[in-house]
């Protein structure tokens, strides 16, 4: 008994000791911890603890080639709550779910369900997002510091789809997916900066005093050659012309033919790359530079240049074209109508494709592909834009016993719009081929200038005495005896080619067509080069039927826009007996009296008071000028601006009154305002009706002296 007791004991003892042990272990290990090794445990945990987050870069802005900005950027914010935050009690959930409510259109209940529904463990529930600066200032004046407040850059187009296929959209990550926003992604990106964070042990991030970081180089700014005035004119005129035409689509450029400066680009239908998802692809797709298509007649013009260049034909030289058909190589080729026996002159002036093959079979096959080929067909222009296509333009030994006089008047080729412009451009440039281009010039955060594109000419194409002799040409096509008369403007020299061509669709050419016209002008000095493409009319299928008097509408508008354009009316204007009656209305009794003595429209005042307030016939309709036009006063007007939300309003049609009241009719409507020149309005941006944010600028032309070509378009 006695050794089992021992036995007992000792092993108590033995317990008891290693007992007494464990805390001296732990004793010394906490002082190893904290004296002998704590410093660098510390720096361990400290570097652990770090983390690096980006500080995101300001996509640049695009710029039209007056300094308006077409894109730039807005902030919103992701708003989130920690529900779990150390001190952030019901009441203040209560109390921020009922401020979140009235800046952001939710209910108070919602928000209490959404997080009531959150995991319990959750510390970053979301509760809205894409919310305004504005309304986030007043979550910020709460002062809850369980209350998640995340900046987001958002991309943001000013005029919604003003030149949306020139400026192009991005995806939700910024980058640019087409137009500038690709081809200059990496200027407008910029390169984002970093800060330095903690993060605490349920992964939380913190921000401390004196972290290091590194600013953001934010992305450059493009300044392009679009001129935004002359942008929605060219979009406004060439929707008119699809529409008018019942037609499938439409293009069309306005070019600089000594630049090769891009001042307009359209394609219709278009897009908002506001939100880019809402329209089907082949919207967003910029078809000027991206579509291939037979040219038709618009391509006589290399044909015409090769025979006269290498003289091989006369101006005077008769061709007998029949009754309009003729069978070349078991094919048969026909004129739009019988013409007879015509000139070279007529030959292009109608548009006869017999006589233009007649033409093209004295050339060899290489000379009429060199000519094509230096003209620029065949080979990407190089614009500064995403997709351009090459076209198709096949080298002589691949051509078949037919195709000399087909592609002598625009089939068996392929081009793309742009091509076709350069083209034209070269014509009106005595000769030269000049590159064509977006981006006048990039330029950093702080204005400084860091790429500038310079006009850049790539060969001479024609020589100048060519075009001297081919210019009265393809001037008298835009005549009463061309193809282009619907494009002619009297008083006003202009010059270019009409094109009708059948579309080759599943290995052969059906009964759809594309309309175009390419032009310039004023022809002796040309500044303006303009296509126009519609697509599959309906109305009727020739160019200068369907195409010309979209060009006459642009070319209308760009005399009232540009102050270097100017018409040569007749000496008097009353042997046109018929005129359109200009919109006075809201107009002072002396200023409606002036335009419409402009006019030499015969009027007469009814009703008492010094404002004009209606008109019979109506604005926008035609009038004798010797039948006097009723013109109805009153003591007071009253703007036609509708406003649509508290911070949008629709644009007032200030075109024709004095500067001083148009600016304080816009003033009124809640916009600013940008007055050039003096006098009477004659043009305006934004466009009358389109819907616009107060606040903005809108710009507003005068002249002394106000061109009724102009006052013409409204009412329309």
């Amino acid at each position: 008994m006695a050794e089992n007791k021992e036995f007992i004991l000792n092993r108590m003892f033995v317990v008891f000791g290693l007992m007494l042990l464990i805390p001296l272990v732990i004793g010394l290990q906490i002082m190893r911890i904290q004296v002998l090794d704590g410093s660098q445990l510390r720096a361990l945990w400290n570097q652990q603890a770090m983390d690096v987050i980006p500080i995101p870069a300001q996509r640049g802005l695009i710029l039209d080639s007056g300094g308006r900005e077409l894109v730039g950027n807005t902030v919103t914010y992701t708003v989130a709550v920690d529900p779990r935050f150390p001190g952030f009690t019901a009441e203040d959930m209560r109390t921020f779910t009922r401020a979140l409510a009235s800046v952001a259109g939710g209910t108070h209940a919602s928000y209490q369900q959404r997080i009531r529904s959150a995991h319990p463990r959750s510390r970053y529930i979301v509760l809205e997002r894409n919310l305004s600066a504005e309304a986030t200032e007043q979550l910020r004046e709460l002062g809850m510091r369980a209350v998640i407040l995340e900046e987001q850059y958002r991309r943001r187009y000013n005029y919604e789809t003003l030149a949306s296929h020139v400026v192009g959209y991005v995806n939700h990550e910024l980058t640019g997916m087409s137009g500038l926003e690709s081809s200059y992604n990496s200027n407008l990106s910029g390169v984002d900066g970093q800060r330095q964070v903690r993060r605490d042990r349920s992964g939380r991030i913190r921000a401390y005093v004196g972290a290091p970081r590194r600013l953001p180089q934010q992305g450059h700014t493009l300044v392009t050659t679009i001129d935004a005035h002359i942008q929605a004119i060219a979009e406004e005129e060439l929707r008119k012309g699809v529409q008018r035409a019942m037609a499938r689509r439409g293009s069309i450029i306005v070019m600089d033919p000594k630049t090769g400066a891009i001042k307009a680009m359209a394609s219709w239908p278009d897009f908002d790359p506001n939100q880019p998802a809402a329209s089907p692809p082949e919207n967003r797709r910029n078809t000027i530079i991206s579509d291939m298509i037979e040219p038709g007649s618009t391509f006589k013009l290399v044909t015409a240049v090769a025979a006269v260049e290498n003289g091989l034909v006369d101006f005077d030289e008769q061709f007998d074209t029949g009754d309009g058909r003729r069978l070349i190589s078991g094919q048969m080729m026909r004129d739009h109508d019988p013409l007879g026996t015509v000139s070279f002159h007529e030959a292009i002036q109608k548009s006869s494709n017999i006589a233009t093959s007649e033409v093209a079979g004295r050339l060899s096959s290489d000379m009429l592909y060199q000519y094509a080929r230096n003209l620029g067909f065949g080979s990407q222009t190089y614009i500064d834009l995403p997709g351009e296509e090459a076209g198709r333009l096949r080298k002589p030994y691949q051509w078949s016993a037919v195709s000399k006089p087909w592609i002598s008047i625009g089939y068996e080729v392929q081009i793309n719009l742009m091509q076709l412009a350069q083209a034209y451009a070269a014509f009106a440039n005595d000769g030269m081929v000049m590159r064509p281009f977006v981006v006048d010039r990039v330029m950093d955060e702080r204005g400084r200038v860091v790429h500038q594109n310079r006009p850049e000419a790539i060969r001479r194409a024609i020589r100048p005495e060519t075009i001297d002799k081919l210019r009265p040409v393809f001037e008298s096509v835009v005549s009463d005896s061309g193809t282009a008369g619907f494009a002619r403007i009297d008083g006003f020299r202009m010059a270019g080619k009409t094109g009708t061509a059948q579309k080759f669709i599943d290995g052969r050419y059906r009964a759809r067509y594309i309309a175009s016209f390419a032009g310039f002008f004023p022809s002796d000095d040309p500044r303006y080069v303009t296509v126009v493409m519609i697509d599959e009319p309906r109305l009727s299928y020739y160019g200068g039927f369907i195409a010309g008097p979209v060009f006459r509408n642009v070319t209308m508008r760009l005399i009232g826009l540009d102050d270097k354009l100017h018409l040569q009316p007749p000496h008097d204007d009353t042997r046109v007996p018929l005129a359109v009656v200009p919109d006075v209305r809201g107009m002072h009794r002396d200023e409606a009296r002036a335009v419409l003595g402009d006019y030499k429209i015969q009027h007469r005042f009814t009703g008492e008071g010094e404002y004009v307030v209606a008109l019979s016939p109506e604005p926008g309709e035609q009038i004798m000028r010797t039948d006097p036009l009723r013109v109805t006063l009153s003591h007071s007007i009253s703007s036609d601006t509708t406003r649509i939300s508290e911070h949008h309003a629709g644009i007032p049609d200030v075109r024709g009154m004095s500067m001083r009241k148009a600016s304080a009719w816009l003033r009124q409507a809640g916009f600013d305002v940008e007055m050039v020149g003096s006098g009477t309005v004659y043009a305006q941006f934004p466009l009358a009706g389109q819907q616009y944010r107060t606040g903005q600028t809108v710009t507003i032309r005068g002249r002394a002296r106000d061109l009724p070509t102009i006052l013409s378009h409204r009412g329309r």
